[in-house]
């Protein structure tokens, strides 16, 4: 066995760092698929977002469509941002799952 710094199994250790970046990719796989829904106004705008932060669905309630201009792109804006928002929120759950909490740049 080559051991590596302070005694590491250098071989193990790139097997486990293999093992974790498949799970890590798989895991984004299955995140892009994933769709998130939000609704604001009172659910007079639903928004859905997936796991690469792409906007997959925006539902506008007829009510909004005769009112202010201005207050429904206020809505538009604001169901976007938290869809996106929530969707890259649940990828950093599964991934700290995968990580144990640790925070690794680029994930």
């Amino acid at each position: 066995m080559a051991k590596g710094f302070g005694g590491l199994d250098m071989g193990s250790l790139m097997s486990q760092a293999k093992k974790m970046q498949k799970e890590i990719e798989r895991i984004q796989q299955e995140a892009a698929k994933e769709v998130t829904q939000v609704s604001v106004g009172g659910g007079m705008i639903s928004v859905s977002a997936n796991g690469d932060g792409e906007i997959v669905e925006i539902k506008i309630s007829k009510e909004l469509l005769s009112d202010d201009v201005e207050m429904l792109e206020d809505l538009l804006l604001s169901g976007v941002n938290e869809a996106i928002r929530k969707a890259k929120e649940k990828v950093k759950e599964k991934m700290s799952a995968l990580t144990g909490g640790l925070n690794i740049p680029g994930l």
